[in-house]
């Protein structure tokens, strides 16, 4: 049949084939919608008019790009090409017919497959009197195809539904008046349809008065009945829109607000009650209570909606239990009063004793009761002035009822020592509690208060307390503790109303390592020690308790070292370190949960410490003070020194003796030229003579022989002094030169002063330097001057004097020795009369020591007049 079909389009197609053709070909059918699952088939018609080079046999088919195998082929005639596909399951899909020897597209189509809808399940209505009838059903699977249901409404024996509803693809569809008639008789059923096929339910009996829910109650009142206690009535009333002549069952919900725990009260209403009550008993005193109710028809299965709450409270009567009192003593350093902050919390038992309206504090001192005052107050905290007496204070809750019992505690006066009944405080952390645990020494105590706040909290209302009995552990869980936070706490015995010394200990509840580190600074620097010093990290910041402080240090290109340190403990010397080294150096704060480093601080160690100062000024110091010695006893013994050290040599110059004249002073130090009038002597080899040393027994007879030698030239130059011309000059210039042989040593006495030579010399107008205390030295070991002349004047004609100076040990004033050189040139007679002259005077014998001698400087010639 479907074989027909395809010819029927083909035949028709082809009647109507346009000579203008815009396309080669055709498929047949276009854009078919399958059963997954089933097989497809196709056909593709070559136009006759627009049929391209080929027939059927060359057409190919493809199924989304990909060849189909040709066993699934079947060519009808040459215009005719079919196709079979098995277990087509795409829900969309393409198929194509080519032709082959190209590949030349000829036509496609779009191919979707999917499911028959199923039968829809479950059916079931809820009935809401005179307003809508709604059911709902289970779809099934989906189909890929858009599913239409329709529900269906029929009195019971009939064929014809009394009205559809068109749900769409939706899974509930609803009959809203005038096609919801109430009625006993009804069924329903839901048929389901797509492109591929439709089902249809049964048809399901549902009696309306089983599905029926109407709206929620109205509560009126929840009240309390005067002078009944423990029970509230409460009234309600009932929707309009029910079936009527149907009984009813209401449930009552209430519930205690302090306990929040709920009870149910059913209660039964007849067919024409529109309003029901009930009274709850039971209750607790002075006791909130919230109250919802619902019904439902008895022959239903849908209970109505809950009414809203309504709250009413039970009779009231006084508190039973006592408040928790507890203080806080704050002393005043100006007077002997004192400020007690008193603050309490009500007991939380149940069921509790009603609402509290306020509290009275009432006071007096303990040896005067009759001095009682008291305040009211609706907090739950207030501060007392008191003085230096004990006091007993009560506190009491009331209400509307009456007055609760009184708390009492007792204010010790300001001089009262009480005794430590607590010997060991301990605190400890689990993962979820503050555990704290105590060692007393009175084990009769068995009541206590635990008190604990922020370290850092200066409010006395900012504490916490609680009161524990027959115990000392307690626990508290850590939710009630802020993390990284210090808190104080205190555990208190009581003896009755005497609150005795307290023990204290701080906790962490949670701990992490310090917010900073601490700031280090340097003190005292040594040469290979250094003392640092640091301040304690703010208690905001520590976040827990610092077990201990590391020190880490190093040099510019050392490794790094470290050192550990206690936490009560603010400064350390770090020795071993290198001199005139630059170092860095750092703190970390460390507690249970790690550490913080602080910033870092640079020093250099000293070069000199002040030790070594200390060495090196000790020596220094003796060396200053052994110099101001020898400073002071030179300037104490300056002329001994000098004696010894520096004796005065007398100058030619400055003797009185002689007057020289200024021309022969101009050089010491070189005999070079005496002129006269007719004659003049040039002295030009003049050598340093060889010096001796005497020994210190000799200097004595150097003296003599030397005073000997003066006294004997003395007594010559008195009788020529009445011949001062140029013959007695060049007389003398000639005895000098033959006295003082070469090589023959001299010396001059230290005791040589300027009297003596001023007592052995005369004056004479024309010489005037010293050296004519030489001439008469060797005129008088010499013949008369007369007898002299002519050799005078041959020693005159000298020329060739060299000098050679050489410093003498012995001569200490830079006293110079000299060796006269005669000239080879001189007259051999002068020779020999200087030697002769040499053999005449036997004292004075060359390089023997202790013999007297006057140096050559301290003569002159000068030239005669």
């Amino acid at each position: 049949m479907f074989s027909s079909l395809i010819w029927m389009f083909v035949l028709l197609y082809s009647s109507v084939a346009d000579e203008n053709c815009t396309r080669y070909a055709d498929i047949f059918p276009s854009s078919p919608v399958i059963e997954s699952g089933s097989s497809l088939e196709l056909s593709c018609v070559l136009r006759q008019n627009c049929m391209p080079q080929g027939n059927a046999s060359d057409i190919i088919w493809k199924l989304n790009d990909t060849q189909i195998d040709p066993e699934n082929y079947n060519i009808v005639n040459e215009t005719v090409s079919n196709i079979t596909i098995h277990n087509f399951t795409y829900s969309t899909a393409y198929v194509s017919c080519f032709m082959k020897c190209k590949e030349l597209p000829l036509a496609h189509t779009a191919v979707k497959s999917g499911f028959r809808p199923d039968m829809p399940e479950n059916i079931s209505c809820i009935y809401f009197y005179d307003a809508n009838l709604t059911c709902t059903w289970n779809k099934g699977r989906e189909t890929s195809f858009k599913t239409n249901y329709t529900l269906y409404r029929k009195l019971n024996n009939s064929e014809y539904p009394v009205s559809p509803c068109w749900a769409d693809a939706a899974e509930s569809c609803s009959f809203v008046p005038p096609n919801n008639p109430y009625s006993n008789d009804f069924c329903f059923q839901v048929e389901a349809k797509n492109d591929v096929g439709k089902s249809l339910t049964e048809c399901v009996p549902i009696p309306l008065q089983k599905i029926e829910k109407f709206a929620p109650p109205e509560i009126l009142s929840v009240k309390k009945i005067p002078g009944i206690k423990q029970l509230l009535t409460v009234t309600w009333e009932m929707p309009e829109k029910i079936i009527p002549l149907r009984p009813r069952i209401c449930q009552v919900q209430y519930r205690n607000l302090y306990s929040n725990f709920t009870e149910f009260v059913n209660v039964s209403l007849n067919s024409e009650t529109t309003t029901g009550s009930c009274n709850l008993t039971g209750l607790w005193d002075s006791t909130d209570y919230s109250v919802a109710i619902r019904c439902v028809n008895k022959e239903s299965a849908f209970w109505s909606g809950w009414s809203g709450e309504k709250n009413g409270s039970t009779e009231e009567k006084a508190p039973s239990g006592k408040v928790d009192l507890w203080r806080v003593i704050e002393s005043s350093h100006s007077s002997r009063n004192r400020s007690v902050h008193l603050m309490w919390k009500p007991l939380k038992n149940f069921p509790p004793s009603g609402r509290i309206l306020g509290y009275k504090i009432q006071y007096f001192p303990e040896k005067n009761t009759a001095h009682k005052r008291t305040n009211n107050s609706t907090e739950k905290k207030i501060t007392l002035l008191l003085n230096e007496e004990a006091h007993i204070i009560s506190v009491t809750a009331y209400n509307s009822a009456g007055e609760s019992p009184e708390a009492i505690l007792r204010i010790p006066s300001i001089d009262e020592k009480s005794s430590q009944k607590i010997e060991t405080l301990m605190t400890s952390t689990t993962n979820e509690e503050v555990v704290v645990q105590w060692i007393t020494s009175e084990p009769e105590s068995t009541k206590y208060v635990v008190e604990w706040y922020e370290e850092l909290e200066m409010d006395p209302f900012g504490r916490s307390w609680q009161y524990v009995s027959n115990s000392t552990e307690w626990k508290n869980n850590k939710k009630n503790f802020k993390p990284f936070i210090c808190y104080n706490i205190s555990v208190y015995p009581l003896n009755g109303n005497n609150v005795a010394a307290p023990s204290y200990a701080q906790i962490y509840a949670q701990e992490k390592k310090p917010s900073e580190g601490p700031v280090v600074d340097t003190g005292i620097l040594g040469k290979n020690e250094v003392t640092v010093k640091w301040k304690e990290i703010s208690k905001p910041k520590r976040n827990g308790f610092i077990t201990n402080y590391t020190i880490f240090y190093k040099s510019e290109d050392g490794n790094e070292l470290n050192e550990t340190v206690n936490s009560d403990v603010l400064q350390y010397k770090l020795k071993s370190l290198q001199a005139n080294t630059q170092y860095t150096v750092q703190i970390m704060a460390s507690n249970k949960a790690g550490g913080t480093i602080g910033e870092q601080k640079t020093f250099k160690t000293l070069k000199f410490d002040e030790e070594d100062f200390f060495f090196i000024a000790i020596p220094v110091g003796i060396s200053m003070l052994c110099l101001i010695g020898l400073w002071i006893t030179c300037i104490l013994k300056k002329h001994a020194f000098k004696k010894v050290c520096w004796p005065d040599i007398p100058n030619p110059e400055e003797s009185l003796a002689v007057e020289w004249p200024l021309a022969s002073s101009m050089n010491n130090s070189f005999l070079k030229r005496v002129s006269s009038q007719t004659k003049t002597v040039e002295f030009e080899d003049i050598n340093v003579l060889e010096y001796c040393f005497p020994e210190e027994n000799q200097e004595g007879s150097l003296l003599v022989n030397y005073e000997n030698h003066v006294s004997e030239c003395t007594d010559i130059n008195k009788k020529d002094t009445t011949n001062r011309d140029e013959k007695i000059l060049c007389n003398e210039e000639n005895e000098v030169a033959k006295c003082f042989s070469p090589s023959m040593p001299y010396i001059i006495a230290e005791q040589f002063t300027r009297s003596q030579v001023h007592s052995a010399l005369i004056p004479v107008k024309e010489v005037q330097d010293i050296e004519m205390a030489g001439n008469d030295l060797c005129g008088s070991q010499q013949n008369p001057i007369k007898n002299q002349e002519n050799d005078d004047e041959e020693a005159l004609k000298l020329e060739d004097f060299t000098e050679k100076a050489l410093f003498n040990p012995y001569l200490k004033n830079s006293v110079k020795t000299r060796e006269f050189l005669v000239s080879e040139s001189l007259p051999e007679h002068s020779l020999d009369e200087c030697k002769s002259q040499s053999n005449v005077l036997p004292p004075f014998q060359s390089n023997v020591p202790g013999q007297s001698y006057i140096t050559l400087d301290m003569f002159r010639l000068a030239k005669a007049q």
